[in-house]
C-alpha cells in the first residue's frame, strides 16, 4: 500500500495540523534516516531521507535526530509505503535542547582542584617576584668601592657581590617562568573542562513524524526538504578537430556540471542530480510601480532646533541594469578519465531540464567542488577566419553551429581545445535549441593580415570656411596561406554621429562591405568572402567626418 501526505513544519513548537492530531499518549519511537536523493539547483538543493522501520499497531511519534540545522522547515514534506493502513499526521522539525554533562559533579571537583594549583603557582610566582626586587634593591642601594669606613673594597669582593646579586635575579627569573608555563597549560585544561561542562548547542535539527498504523507493519517514509547552502555551475568543454581533406570537421560539446555544497551533512553514496530551475526567484514577476517625472524640490531651511529632516527626493531617477553570471573555473586534472565517464540521464519538461548522474555519488559538506559529466553532442561546424584589425591583426579560427539538443545551455565558462590542445577559454551566454553558436578557437598562424593607414588629413571645407573636416582611409591586405580554401571575415568600424551637425560619409573608394551593422553594432562593418589557397585579398575602406568649424569633436567608444 502506498500513502501520501503533505504536512508543514515550523522553525518553533507550534505544529502545523495535517491529517489528524496525535493523541498525547503516543509513544516516542526512535528513528534513523539516511540520505537517499539529492537534487541540486543553481541555487539550492531538495534532499530526500530515507526512514525505514518496524511499527507496531496504533499511534507513533517517530522522531529522527539527524536532520541538518540549514533546512527549510516549511519545505518539509513526506511519503512512504507501508503493509498495512498506514496514516501520516503532523510533521514539526525542532532545535533538540542541548544535553547538559552527565559527569558535572566530577568536572566541578577537577576544575576546583586545578584551580587550587593555579593559586599555588601565583603564589610561588609572587615570592619570587619579591626576591628578584629585593636582589635588585641591594644592588642599587650598596656603596660601590667603599668599605664601612670609606675605604677601597678589593676587587675580589665586587666580583662575589656582583655574582650574588645576579644568581638571585636568574633564580627568581627561572622559578617566575616555570611557574607561568604551568599555569598556561593549567588555564588550557580548565578551559576544556568548563566546555565540557557545558551544554552543547545542538549540531542536527530534530524532526518529529506523528503516524497511525492499523497493523503491526514495516514501513519506509521518505522525507524530503530544500536547503540552501548548495549550487552547481555549467562547464562546458568545446573540442575541435579540424578535420582534413578527406574528413569534415567536428565539435564535441561536453557538458559538465560542477556541484559544491556547504549544507551541514555529507551526501554519502546518494542518487544525485542537477536541474535547471532556480528556486531562489519566486514564483511571480516582480511588481512594478508608477515611475513619476517631477521637478526637483528644494527643502526649506528648518530652524535651528526643528523636527528631524525628511529625506531629500533624488534629483534624477536613474535605472540600473543589473546582471548576475555564474563564474567557475576548472583544471583539466580531470580530462585523462573521460573514457571512464558516464553520461547524465536528462528528464526534459517544458520548462525545466533536469538530469540524473549515473550510479550513486559521494559529496562532503564543505569538501568542495566535484565536476561531473551531463552530454555530450558532437556536431559538424562552418569553419571561418575572424579578425579585428583596427585592434589586433591576428586572425583567429571560429566555428559556427547550432545548437542541437532540446535543453538550454546556461552561461558558463568554456574551456576552448583544437586538435587535442588547450588553447584558451570562452565564455557561454544562454542558448536555446536552433540557437545559432559561435566559438572562437584560437590564432591561425597560417592567415596573415596586416592594416596600413593610407590617409588621415584634418583640413577645412567650403570657399568660405564654415567647416572642419577629418578624412582618413586604410588598407587591408589578407593572404590565405593554408593549402585549402576558407571563409575569411574581417571587421572595421565607421565613426556614428548622433548630432545632425555632425556629418559622417563612407567614401566611394571603400570595398563594399558585405554587412553593415554588424550583429546591430551601429557602424560595425564586416567584409566576408572565401580565399582560395595562396589568395591575397585587398579591402580598401574610407570615411570623413564634416562639423562646425566652431566645435571640436573626438572620436570615443560607444558607452
Amino acid at each position: 500500500m502506498r500513502i501520501t501526505a503533505r504536512c508543514l513544519a515550523t522553525t518553533s513548537l507550534v505544529l502545523v495540523t495535517a491529517a489528524f492530531a496525535s493523541p498525547s499518549w503516543a509513544a516516542d519511537v526512535d528513528a534513523t534516516s539516511a540520505i537517499d536523493t539529492v537534487t541540486v539547483y543553481p541555487d539550492g538543493a531538495t534532499v530526500t531521507r530515507v526512514i525505514a522501520l518496524d511499527l507496531a499497531s496504533g499511534d507513533s511519534t517517530l522522531v529522527a535526530r539527524d536532520f541538518p540545522l540549514s533546512l527549510d522547515p516549511s519545505s518539509l514534506r513526506v511519503e512512504g509505503e507501508a503493509g498495512a493502513k498506514l496514516t501520516i499526521g503532523t510533521i514539526d522539525a525542532r532545535p533538540p535542547r542541548a544535553a547538559p554533562p552527565v559527569n558535572l559533579p566530577e568536572l566541578d571537583k577537577r576544575i576546583e582542584a586545578l584551580k587550587d594549583q593555579r593559586a599555588d603557582l601565583q603564589g610561588a610566582i609572587d615570592s619570587a617576584t619579591a626576591r628578584r626586587k629585593f636582589a635588585q634593591h641591594f644592588a642599587e642601594a650598596s656603596p660601590a668601592g667603599l668599605g664601612e669606613k670609606g675605604e677601597a673594597r678589593p676587587i675580589t669582593e665586587w666580583r662575589t657581590a656582583f655574582a650574588a646579586v645576579a644568581e638571585e635575579i636568574a633564580t627568581a627569573d627561572t622559578a617566575i617562568r616555570d611557574a607561568a608555563r604551568k599555569q598556561r597549560e593549567i588555564d588550557r585544561q580548565i578551559a576544556q573542562l568548563e566546555a565540557e561542562r557545558s551544554a552543547k548547542p545542538p549540531s542536527k535539527l530534530e524532526v518529529r513524524i506523528d503516524v497511525a498504523s492499523a497493523a503491526a507493519t514495516k514501513a519506509t517514509l521518505r522525507v524530503t526538504y530544500a536547503v540552501r547552502n548548495a549550487r552547481w555551475l555549467p562547464l562546458y568543454d568545446a573540442r575541435l578537430d579540424t578535420g582534413a581533406k578527406d574528413r569534415k570537421p567536428q565539435v564535441e560539446l561536453v557538458r559538465r556540471a560542477e556541484v559544491t555544497q556547504s549544507t551541514g551533512e555529507d551526501w554519502s553514496n546518494v542518487t544525485l542530480g542537477v536541474s535547471t530551475v532556480r528556486i531562489g526567484r519566486g514564483g511571480s514577476a516582480p511588481e512594478l510601480n508608477s515611475l513619476i517625472a517631477q521637478y526637483l524640490q528644494v527643502p526649506k531651511p528648518r530652524a535651528f532646533g526643528s523636527a528631524s529632516d525628511t529625506a531629500m527626493p533624488a534629483a534624477a531617477p536613474m535605472l540600473r541594469k543589473m546582471e548576475a553570471a555564474a563564474s567557475a573555473s576548472r583544471s583539466g586534472e580531470d580530462l585523462a578519465e573521460r573514457a571512464d565517464e558516464q553520461q547524465a540521464v536528462a528528464e526534459i519538461g517544458d520548462f525545466q531540464a533536469t538530469f540524473r548522474i549515473p550510479g550513486r555519488v559521494s559529496l562532503g559538506a564543505a569538501e568542495g567542488a566535484k565536476s561531473l559529466l551531463i552530454s555530450s553532442m558532437t556536431v559538424t561546424p562552418d569553419l571561418a577566419i575572424r579578425a579585428v584589425p583596427v585592434v589586433d591583426p591576428t586572425a583567429y579560427l571560429e566555428a559556427s553551429f547550432k545548437l542541437a539538443e532540446d535543453t538550454n545551455l546556461l552561461p558558463g565558462k568554456v574551456a576552448i581545445f583544437r586538435d587535442g590542445t588547450f588553447v584558451g577559454r570562452s565564455k557561454f551566454s544562454t542558448a536555446a535549441r536552433n540557437d545559432a553558436i559561435r566559438l572562437g578557437f584560437g590564432a591561425d598562424d597560417k592567415i596573415k593580415i596586416e592594416r596600413t593607414v593610407i590617409r588621415q588629413n584634418e583640413g577645412t571645407a567650403g570657399v568660405i570656411v564654415s567647416s572642419k573636416t577629418d578624412a582618413r582611409s586604410f588598407r587591408t591586405v589578407v593572404r590565405n596561406g593554408h593549402d585549402f580554401p576558407i571563409r575569411i571575415a574581417i571587421e572595421d568600424q565607421l565613426p556614428v554621429s548622433e548630432n545632425e551637425e555632425i556629418g559622417v560619409e563612407m567614401q566611394s573608394s571603400t570595398t563594399p562591405p558585405t554587412t553593415t551593422n554588424l550583429r546591430d553594432k551601429r557602424g560595425v562593418l564586416e567584409w566576408a568572402f572565401d580565399a582560395k589557397p595562396g589568395e591575397i585579398k585587398e579591402i580598401k575602406f574610407a570615411w570623413r567626418i564634416r562639423w562646425p568649424k566652431d566645435k571640436s569633436v573626438v572620436i570615443v567608444p560607444a558607452g
